[in-house]
């Protein structure tokens, strides 16, 4: 490890991250409505004399972009602003327990804004002519739609970025794939009492789901494919048998299954219910797909990281990441997508989110170790 990675560490001011971690906790910041959180961070930079672009990306939406050195960096930190909506309104803020910092967004993402930015403050100490050819990109929209992202792809390819998802610190250079599955049933609607002259749509979509669940390409032991049945509803009307009825299934894809193929199977699969399945009248969208990627085993980040951890005395495994992100969108432009951050996938999206401070402290010195080494 050069001195210089030794030297920048030296910068990394842990009571001012701290305060930026909480100040990002306190400000809510669902998908949609991130311009106070922008706001905030924006004031942080400027502050210190750091130039800020606002990058459009729909009325009142817009991503920060920050850049060091000369020319147009190759290598960017990558973190999204929004959260999901609160679990309670009353009670989405920051939360201190020992080392533990609990909070919407402590893990997804926030912990990892935090440090991109703590490590990018340090860097920015840097006389101007030793400062790496870096940049910041704090996007919106990472939960709903990637629109931030996108936004940022159409003017900017990077060669690198990476981006802070929630990983417990573990560096993942392969990525799950994402498709997400709409299911509608129809039935007839009646009374209640009498269901025999009517058509459950409910039970009609029990029964596609059940049917679904015995492929084999839901056997999760065998298939790799990680899948979630995240809602259903049907329609409000009173003391009757339901008419139409809504599932909604997310299903996260190993790194080299093609989404395509997965909708053609779930597509036979479907065909074959309506012969199992009495009046059954069903439509099936596929809503959202993207592929997953798994990078070159051996790159430079990847060499720096080996360094990295074993100078921070942190254990270094490798994986794939298992949910959805704009990594997904990066690849796909020709970017090489890195996800590397703080906090863990089980508490995300949670009310008992949280991350450890020191996760995040350790986060910002890996952050500007790989900003020093890779831009």
């Amino acid at each position: 490890m050069t001195t210089r990675v030794e030297a920048i560490w030296r910068k990394i001011d842990a009571q001012r991250l701290r305060r930026l971690l909480l100040d990002l906790l306190q400000t809510y910041s669902p998908s949609g409505k991130e311009e106070d959180v922008q706001l905030l961070i924006e004031e942080t930079f400027r502050d210190r004399g750091l130039a800020v672009e606002r990058q459009p990306v729909a009325d009142e939406r817009y991503n920060l972009r920050l850049t060091l050195g000369a020319g147009e960096p190759q290598f960017y930190l990558v973190g999204h602003v929004d959260t999901v909506t609160a679990f309670d309104l009353e009670d989405f803020g920051p939360r201190e327990e020992g080392d533990l910092i609990h909070g919407l967004g402590s893990a997804d993402m926030k912990g990892g804004c935090a440090a991109m930015c703590e490590a990018f403050l340090a860097l920015a100490e840097l006389p101007r002519a030793e400062q790496p050819p870096i940049g910041l990109l704090l996007v919106v929209g990472e939960e709903e739609n990637g629109d931030g992202s996108a936004a940022f792809l159409r003017h900017q390819r990077p060669r690198w970025v990476v981006i802070g998802e929630p990983t417990s610190l573990n560096p993942c250079f392969s990525h799950y794939g994402y498709l997400e599955a709409g299911f509608v049933t129809r039935g007839r609607r009646i009374h209640s009492s009498l269901p025999e002259l009517g058509h459950n749509a409910v039970e009609s979509m029990l029964r596609v789901l059940l049917h679904l669940g015995r492929d084999p390409l839901f056997n999760r032991e065998n298939s790799g494919i990680v899948y979630s049945i995240r809602e259903m509803s049907s329609g409000r009307a009173g003391f009757v048998v339901p008419d139409r009825c809504e599932s909604w299934i997310d299903l996260h894809l190993p790194p080299d299954m093609e989404p395509e193929k997965v909708m053609a199977a779930i597509r036979r699969r479907v065909a074959h219910a309506e012969d199992l399945i009495s009046g059954l009248d069903l439509d099936v969208d596929f809503a959202f797909a993207a592929q997953g990627y798994r990078l070159a085993a051996h790159t430079s980040p990847a060499q720096v990281l080996t360094d990295i951890y074993r100078r921070l005395s942190l254990p270094l495994r490798q994986e794939p990441f298992r949910s959805h992100s704009d990594g997904n969108l990066f690849f796909e432009a020709g970017v090489n997508p890195l996800i590397l951050g703080p906090g863990s996938l089980e508490v995300a999206h949670t009310p008992d989110e949280q991350t450890s401070f020191a996760e995040v402290l350790a986060a910002a010195k890996i952050y500007a170790a790989l900003a020093l080494e890779c831009g």
